[in-house]
């Protein structure tokens, strides 16, 4: 299996960014790992060994790119205003220099975009967002609101609360949504979420399928037996959505 390490300087975020390439050609998959995750979790969980098939094919090509969480959502030591302002700076990053490497180096028509856990936010919320550049969404056990509280799952804003945290907010900003040049694209993009029955974020998925559903979106929603917030489960899933 065809295996890149790439590391360049990023403007946006002033500082170095580092990612992992998988395979040689195929779908090309947008990958963002969990909380505070690196670029190398996704293999470290067995995930690239659970798709090795696919890869190998030449069926998919991943791209898992490197997380800053602890430069903004986890950031507590900073303003909550400086810390959603950080993140739109990631996803400057990833839209001005990650896709296009990507373009670059695969000439696929189709991009997916995925992950799990915090990584799932990342992956709907820029679908969500700029659903003309990817045909497929595959989010596994998200989070869809992080301004809510579930068990020992606080608001990771603290309570702040202002535009940027409004349009980085899926659950807040989707049930609004009425640019129908966006809702056209959402239409046409291939949209899976799973969640286990017994992860803290189930009610929090349902009502965001239930947003999409509203909105004409066709999605599928599938709920796993138990808690299925854990590598061992997502190792199951992702050979069966991606």
């Amino acid at each position: 299996m065809n295996r890149e390490y790439h590391r360049w300087y990023s403007h946006r975020l002033g500082r170095d960014m580092e990612l992992l390439v998988f395979g040689h050609a195929g779908a090309k998959v947008l990958v963002f790992p969990t909380r505070d995750g690196r670029f190398w979790e996704y293999e470290q969980l067995g995930l690239v060994a659970s798709l090795a098939d696919k890869i190998s094919a030449g069926h998919l090509q991943l791209y898992c790119v490197d997380s800053i969480d602890h430069e903004t959502f986890y950031c507590f030591w900073c303003h909550p205003a400086d810390r959603i302002r950080r993140h739109a700076a990631f996803e400057d990053y990833i839209l001005h220099e990650v896709l296009p490497l990507m373009a670059t180096k695969n000439g696929h028509p189709s991009t997916i975009v995925h992950g799990c856990s915090l990584g799932a936010f990342h992956a709907a919320n820029l679908a969500f967002r700029h659903p003309h550049l990817f045909a497929k969404l595959v989010a596994l056990s998200g989070r869809f609101d992080l301004t809510l509280r579930v068990e020992h799952f606080g608001d990771l804003l603290g309570g702040h609360y202002d535009e940027l945290v409004y349009f980085h907010t899926p659950s807040h900003f989707l049930p609004n949504l009425d640019c129908a040049w966006r809702l056209d694209h959402l239409r046409r993009m291939d949209i899976i979420i799973a969640v286990g029955e017994e992860d803290p974020f189930l009610d929090n998925t349902r009502a965001l399928s239930e947003t999409l559903w509203r909105k004409g979106v066709w999605h599928a929603l599938r709920v796993w037996n138990g808690r299925a917030h854990r590598g061992s489960a997502w190792r199951r899933m992702a050979p069966l959505y991606m």
